[in-house]
């Protein structure tokens, strides 16, 4: 009877033995999910500091010698949305090209100009096409 509890004790520890080394092995200490990595944080731009910008008058529209490709009212409410939220537009990246002309995000296809209050003084003619 001795001889059967040292045996089975000794498959306990050799059993207990394997699972060990099967658990801390390199099979079971998989590397963690990738995950990208977090964008840098950059400083936001100038206009988008000033928040909603409610603005009562505004520039006239600069028009081309040709009409708007959208409707006067549909046009109006682009530039006034632009005039009024920086803080959103400049967040808007353009896919027309013009950022290779400078622009940074959406607002400067809408406006030039603002002054030290932040209403504007002078529309881009680019968001009329």
């Amino acid at each position: 009877m001795p001889m059967m509890l040292a045996g089975a004790a000794l498959i306990l520890v050799i059993g207990g033995a394997l699972v060990y080394m099967r658990s801390s092995g390199p099979a079971a200490t998989q590397p963690a999910a990738q995950t990208a990595p977090l964008p840098a944080v950059v400083d936001p731009p100038e206009s988008a500091k000033l928040g909603p910008h409610p603005q009562e008058n505004l520039p006239p529209l600069p028009f081309d010698p040709e009409p708007p490709a959208r409707p006067m009212e549909t046009v109006r409410a682009a530039y006034k949305f632009a005039a009024e939220h920086p803080e959103v537009l400049s967040y808007v990246p353009c896919y027309c090209g013009c950022e290779h002309s400078g622009h940074r995000g959406n607002e400067d296809c809408f406006v030039t100009a603002r002054d030290a209050k932040g209403d504007v003084t002078q529309w881009e003619p680019h968001g009329m096409t």
